[in-house]
């Protein structure tokens, strides 16, 4: 079999194929031939040497595939089922805790970008019924962490507003789940192109952040009051205007970093005086993972993705990534 492991220091050109013999499974463990992963912000810290991880190291933190195999003590799963992976494969259900999310795919533990692996028999879910492998690859860092902000932290309700911020896998999949639920969803994007896919998608109102740099005050402005959810994807680039963004009472959600954004300035007056509250998230556990699954079987939500990568394309599918191009997630298939 095959996979793709990073030797140090890291970096895309010590990114390569290597070759193994196939594993078997151990007691409590699955074998999944797995056929897709997407990319995320995360995945390309890790492949690009910025968060360093152990030599040979697999990257990639999401996996849609096939069991082919199982160990002893295994009974949730037999061989032909489609499971797709978790980012913190030991936090299952409960309040995160250092144990439960030490651990995480593609970076402190091998990742997806392999042709074969054993992981624990809890470590997977079911994949949406009928889903394509890509499409369901694409929901265990960004379809999850969309679905945690916006329904068990911010218990979306239909009629209440969402801001989403640009147009990468969070935000596009957390603006069909609040469209699904019925809610009102506004927008930011660099692009004119791409302000009119969102507004086909059932955008209400689209704000293009590269010529109004205060644009949070344009979502409160035409939002009527501002909105009552804001995915918050820059951090410190990005939460100034958040706050802006936001209604009295609403409620932030800081889900990544871009650019600059590792630090930055709050305005914390109207933080307060806004009565707002703030949640830092991190992805999920198995619990919610299995309840967005179930959420999308009734809904029937697909996934949109950009573009396919080949298994042996995932450096041209970072640099892709890199040029700020895609519309949703984009994915490697094999």
């Amino acid at each position: 079999m095959k996979k793709i492991a990073i030797s140090e220091p890291g970096g895309f050109e010590n990114c390569k194929i290597v070759e193994q013999p196939d594993p078997t499974p151990k007691t409590g463990e699955i074998l999944v031939k797995w056929h897709a992963t997407s990319l995320n912000f995360h995945d390309y810290l890790v492949a690009k040497g910025l968060i360093k991880v152990m030599d040979g190291r697999v990257p990639m933190s999401d996996g849609a595939g096939e069991v082919m195999g199982v160990g002893e003590n295994v009974h949730q799963w037999k061989v032909g089922d489609k499971v797709m992976s978790m980012f913190f494969p030991n936090w299952i259900e409960g309040k995160p805790s250092l144990q439960k999310t030490i651990g995480i795919s593609g970076e402190s533990l091998d990742g997806f970008m392999t042709e074969m692996s054993c992981v624990s028999a809890t470590a997977v879910t079911a994949m949406p019924d009928g889903m394509s492998y890509a499409a369901a690859a694409t929901l265990p860092t960004a379809g999850l962490t969309a679905w945690r902000a916006l329904m068990f932290e911010g218990n979306l309700q239909a009629g209440q507003k969402v801001l989403i911020e640009g147009t990468g896998g969070v935000s596009i999949v957390a603006l069909q789940m609040a469209r699904a639920i019925g809610a009102q969803v506004f927008a930011t994007t660099s692009s004119n192109e791409k302000a009119e896919r969102l507004k086909a998608m059932g955008v209400s109102g689209v704000v293009n952040y590269k010529e109004d740099e205060r644009w949070g005050k344009t979502i409160f402005k035409i939002s009527d009051g501002g909105v009552d959810h804001v995915i918050d994807v820059g951090g410190g680039s990005t939460m100034k205007q958040s706050i802006e963004a936001a209604a009295i009472g609403g409620h932030i959600v800081s889900i990544g970093i871009l650019g600059n954004g590792r630090k930055g300035e709050i305005t914390f007056p109207k933080l307060f005086f806004k009565h707002l509250t703030m949640t830092g998230v991190a992805v999920g556990s198995r619990e919610m993972q299995e309840a967005m699954v179930g959420a999308i079987n009734i809904n029937q939500l697909q996934p949109v993705l950009d573009k396919s990568f080949a298994f042996d394309q995932l450096v041209d599918a970072f640099q892709y990534q890199e040029s700020g191009k895609h519309f949703g997630k984009i994915v490697l298939e094999w």
